[in-house]
């Protein structure tokens, strides 16, 4: 298998920081290699449904009491970070409750802190609930942009429209790096609109909009095999043409992107 395997969980690291991006199940084996070896770990949840927090509990740091970990996650109009992850974090569905963790969290509302030397910025984006995406800066100039769960195309006459009324525009202008939802087909999200997630296209028409430098496809569907995705891939990049301004890159496990 090439692509898929786990769900979303996207590291993140300088001399200074480590972040992960999502706690899906792909978190679960990255923990295991960061025990005894930093001192903190910043958690940064896009939003609260299962295939993004369902690591959350086997991710050993959490237990790891020389470790400090920070999770870092959107409120919804009634509820605070801790009594919506309280929901997962607790029998029945999870043994060991959020109280008994030695955790910090924060609520994410829209705007930028300062995490190890990085600027992050979150802001809100279209998917059913509470949802954010993220923008991360280096000091150096380096940036990505992260919207696993994205449908900037909904509710829009002619996709995609000008910049101000594009859904994640300002986190993703001329980032370096665009890791963005792809998980439909235009056959299939024909059927799906309004459940929060885009095709491919909508994805590449995105990051010339937002005239990134790469845009790596993220969220593929559990269903579309490595064939099909390979195929795929390859005719978005033969009709892209050659005035296309960004690298296209299939997102698989594993994959690393250096930005030194």
């Amino acid at each position: 298998m090439t692509y898929g395997g786990d769900t979303s969980a996207v590291e993140v690291t300088t001399d200074q920081a480590v972040i992960v991006l999502d706690a899906g199940s792909g978190i679960v084996p990255y923990g295991d290699t960061l025990l005894g070896e930093v001192d903190r770990i910043d958690i940064l949840l896009t939003h609260l449904h299962m295939d993004h927090i369902q690591g959350l509990g086997f991710f050993r740091p959490l237990f790891d009491p020389s470790t400090e970990v920070h999770i870092w996650g959107p409120i919804s109009t009634t509820m605070d970070l801790a009594t919506r992850l309280r929901r997962y974090l607790s029998p029945p569905l999870f043994p060991v409750r959020l109280r008994d963790l030695d955790v910090t969290l924060h609520d994410v509302i829209p705007g930028t802190v300062e995490i190890g030397g990085l600027r992050v910025t979150a802001d809100l984006v279209i998917h059913p609930g509470a949802t954010v995406g993220y923008r991360v800066e280096a000091p150096g100039g380096q940036s990505l942009c992260y919207l696993p769960d994205h449908e900037p195309a909904l509710g829009v006459r002619s996709f995609p429209e000008s910049p101000e009324w594009t859904s994640g525009y300002a986190l993703a202008e001329g980032v370096d790096l665009l890791l963005h939802d792809t998980q439909y087909t235009a056959e299939e999200y024909a059927t799906r609109s309004g459940w929060g997630h885009s095709t491919l296209e909508h994805a590449m028409a995105f990051a010339g909009l937002t005239g990134v430098r790469r845009l790596v496809t993220f969220h593929h569907d559990p269903e579309h095999t490595d064939a099909f995705l390979d195929a795929r891939l390859a005719a978005a990049r033969s009709t892209a043409g050659p005035g296309r301004l960004f690298e296209l890159t299939a997102g698989r496990p594993g994959a690393t992107f250096d930005f030194r």
